[in-house]
């Protein structure tokens, strides 16, 4: 019998795994209609005392994410009212879902990677995270990888999507 070979292990295939560049931090989804007057109608005076009387401490070091889960019309100083309160003690504040968070937290953290690693190598974009990885965190990676790379397939080793291949 002849010897079994682990070619992928051979090849000069260089794995951009997402998941490496996960950020660690508890996520956490503020609910402004909480504040709200039977979740739609924003008092001002209740919404502000509302905010005062919250125990804000409770999101310390958290990445924090405002929505409104209601179908309300919310002025826009609302939000950026909750995010005087909050932003002293989370790490983080977007405006929007956990998703929008997550998307937000890997467009920062990719854009500050130095590609250069990958000059002309075939790159395999893994795929199939463990971890909640944004759809749009691909979308940020291939752009950066396809400036340098040799060639950019998705998935896994063994099955992988070819996306880009430099021109010669």
């Amino acid at each position: 019998m002849d010897e079994i070979i682990n070619k992928v292990a051979n090849s000069s295939l260089e794995v951009f795994d997402l998941e490496d560049y996960y950020p660690i931090g508890i996520r956490t989804q503020i609910d402004i209609s909480q504040w709200l007057y039977e979740g739609f109608l924003l008092k001002e005076k209740d919404f502000r005392e509302a905010l005062k009387n919250h125990d804000w401490s409770q999101y310390q070091n958290h990445l924090v994410a405002i929505h409104c889960s209601t179908d309300a019309i919310l002025p826009a100083w609302a939000s950026i009212l909750v995010t005087t309160h909050v932003s002293s003690f989370a790490q983080k504040v977007v405006l929007g879902t956990i998703n929008d968070l997550e998307t937000s937290l890997y467009q920062e953290i990719l854009s500050k990677i130095d590609y250069t690693q990958y000059q002309d190598k075939p790159i395999i974009l893994k795929g199939c995270s463990k971890k909640p990885v944004p759809e749009s965190a691909y979308i940020f990676a291939i752009q950066e990888l396809q400036k340098v790379a040799k060639s950019v397939m998705y998935g896994e080793a063994c099955s992988a999507v070819p996306l880009f291949k430099k021109a010669k």
